[in-house]
């Protein structure tokens, strides 16, 4: 009998905190006001110490077996991660490289046993995410690699500046690292109608004032609007992995990446990725 089938997503969940089993409670309605203010003004929110203290170690236990099956490979990329010779401007932001070495457990490689399968499926999880982002319902996203991942950035790598495919991303950081690895984004840089491109130049660049940093702690929840904020983790310092849970969600149903990002992010594609697929905006990722 494994670990998630004694204990169960909600059970590890400080409900004492934050009471998802009454929503539309007083408590309920503080954290969701809450959680709307500060994604309004800053594009983030963090809800602090979602997972029981007394039981990450069972949520860090279930995710470091998943680990070793994530898709590694260190590349160059840019923010846009499309193709490097695409041709753009001189100016262009897409034209400024990095190098991406995080690796992603894609979701069909999580149970639906895994404790952070059952958070993400959950109605009840779904209602409080969607209740924060001030949505009717949200849907979990249609790609069967990319709606669920597990992040795996290991020490001397970095997952560099990027756009989410996804408008509402819900994270939670699992495993610390033992330096480094901070969570650092642009709110809002971008709209569904304007790219920005000068502002995003200028954050690849070094040179802009816009970056905003987070120190998480494992057990955070974090709720951010990541198609309009640009957004990384730093490099990872000393000998210990950095573990994050990523529960993408979309306002539609039907959302699926393109079959170049998920090719780049994940080494394979299904036939779902080769149809055409739904996308919320004309953005250039």
């Amino acid at each position: 009998m494994s670990i998630s089938e004694v204990v169960t997503a909600l059970d590890l969940v400080d409900t004492g905190s934050y009471p998802l089993t009454e929503p539309g409670g007083a408590a309920w309605r503080e954290i969701v006001d809450r959680t709307r203010a500060e994604l309004r003004e800053v594009g983030c929110s963090v809800v602090k110490g979602f997972i029981r203290t007394e039981l990450q170690s069972i949520l860090r236990a279930e995710c470091a077996a998943l680990a070793p099956h994530a898709y590694a490979t260190v590349e160059r990329v840019n923010a846009y991660n499309i193709a490097l010779d695409t041709p753009l401007p001189d100016h262009h932001p897409g034209r400024i490289i990095m190098e991406r070495g995080n690796a992603f457990v894609t979701r069909d490689r999580i149970p639906a046993t895994a404790i952070i399968q059952q958070l993400y499926t959950s109605p009840v999880f779904q209602r409080f995410v969607a209740d924060c982002f001030g949505l009717p319902e949200l849907h979990e996203l249609a790609d069967p690699l990319s709606g669920l991942t597990l992040n795996v950035i290991a020490p001397g790598r970095a997952h560099p500046w990027h756009f989410d495919t996804n408008e509402f991303t819900v994270s939670m950081l699992i495993q610390e690292a033992d330096g480094g690895g901070r969570f650092e984004y642009c709110p809002n840089i971008r709209s569904a109608t304007s790219e920005n491109f000068g502002d995003v130049r200028a954050v690849l660049a070094g040179g802009s004032d816009l970056v905003r940093r987070l120190d998480l702690r494992p057990g955070d929840l974090q709720l951010f609007r990541g198609r309009y904020s640009l957004h990384r983790v730093s490099t990872v310092e000393g000998t210990i992995a950095r573990h994050s849970a990523i529960f993408a969600y979309s306002e539609g149903p039907g959302v699926i990446g393109s079959p170049a990002r998920t090719r780049q992010l994940f080494g394979r594609v299904l036939p779902e990725h080769l149809a055409e697929a739904v996308r919320g905006d004309k953005l250039l990722d």
